[in-house]
């Protein structure tokens, strides 16, 4: 039996790939049958592309008949008011990334969800990428030993956008790209490592004006010394290594794994994740396909996402796992003004 869901908001392009997914792949049994935007434009053209319900009133889309669960893909400023509301409604809801803008709006959002009990999941794309999923594997299993150092490459090739027409830039609706967009790799260390201790961080606006912290790196550090490091670009035209892990027994290398190395040519027999063990002297090359292209990779969180819908797995990250990953992105800007380490827990990074 297929479930009736809804898309409120159009802004995060993401949620396209998942209405095509669902409507060419009955087996994920997802209708999407309604939509809601602000921007009665972007909301025309959605409807008609997916053949959707299109609602200019939130309240009218909230109560379209057998309407059970909702994507939200509305500009990050807004999460907090549309959580509310469809958690009030009583619909399970798949939150696109970050979750918000500020730990007052993550709150809200905590809030909403456990007062009135709905099933809520973030939509991280990299918690489900089978080849993130073999990493988080190889750590836990003790395939590397003792795990020393992790580092996540990560970027975007902002300088072809036409930046003046996306509200990412605008920072009344989504602070700036670092709070966006390194929130992914930020989100997979917190996922593969858990909670550090600390971080610092420096961000630096040497791109353009109008797109600050498009470079930064962010080295978090944890009670037993492991250090993690987020390097991110966001004016990369090219790249191919995205994650390295080093451990006592051996060490671990993913490459293509984000839109600058997966979106450029590689060889044909490119391998995506391999690792290398001291006992051996060999690698090991995993047979886990790399995607041909970043939309791909993508379009591979409609399957998990209608699993979830349907309740036939876990949440890929609730509400407070989305909150504690955005104070870890909102630290590095503590860190960075104040050119010191801060700790994950500071009182500071409320404020920011």
């Amino acid at each position: 039996m297929r479930l009736q869901v809804g898309i409120l908001g159009f802004a995060h392009g993401h949620v396209n790939a998942y209405c095509t997914q669902w409507a060419q792949y009955p087996e994920h049994a997802i209708q999407v049958v309604a939509a809601w935007d602000h921007d009665p434009a972007r909301l025309a053209n959605n409807a008609a592309a997916f053949e959707l319900q299109p609602y200019a009133a939130l309240d009218e889309f909230l109560a379209h008949p057998g309407l059970q669960a909702v994507v939200i893909g509305s500009e990050t400023a807004l999460h907090a008011e549309h959580v509310e509301r469809a958690a009030a409604a009583g619909k399970a809801i798949a939150l696109q990334k970050p979750i918000a803008l500020t730990l007052d709006e993550a709150d809200r959002i905590v809030a909403a969800v456990e007062r009135h009990g709905v099933p809520f999941t973030m939509a991280w794309q990299m918690r489900v990428d089978p080849q993130n999923i073999a990493i988080k594997e190889r750590i836990a299993d003790g395939t590397l030993g003792r795990i020393f150092m992790v580092r996540r490459r990560h970027g975007l090739p902002a300088q072809l956008w036409d930046i003046k027409r996306m509200w990412h830039f605008d920072p009344a609706l989504n602070r700036d790209i670092w709070a966006d967009d390194s929130a992914h790799p930020i989100d997979l260390i917190h996922w593969l490592l858990g909670v550090p201790e600390s971080v610092m961080a420096e961000l630096s606006s040497n791109y353009r004006p109008d797109v600050p912290n498009a470079n930064g790196v962010a080295l978090f550090r944890y009670a037993d010394g492991l250090i993690a490091e987020v390097s991110c670009s966001f004016s990369c035209l090219a790249a191919e290594n995205t994650t390295e892990v080093i451990g006592e027994r051996g060490s671990l290398v993913q490459n293509y794994g984000d839109v600058p190395s997966c979106n450029v040519p590689r060889p044909p027999d490119a391998v995506g994740l391999k690792w290398y063990l001291g006992d051996t002297k060999e690698w090991t090359y995993s047979d886990i396909p790399t995607p041909p292209t970043h939309g791909a990779r993508i379009a591979g969180l409609a399957g998990p996402l209608a699993d979830f819908f349907h309740g036939r797995r876990a949440p890929i990250a609730g509400a407070q796992e989305g909150r504690t990953s955005l104070r870890m992105t909102l630290a590095c800007y503590v860190s960075s003004q104040a050119g010191e380490r801060v700790r994950i827990d500071d009182p500071r990074i409320q404020a920011v």
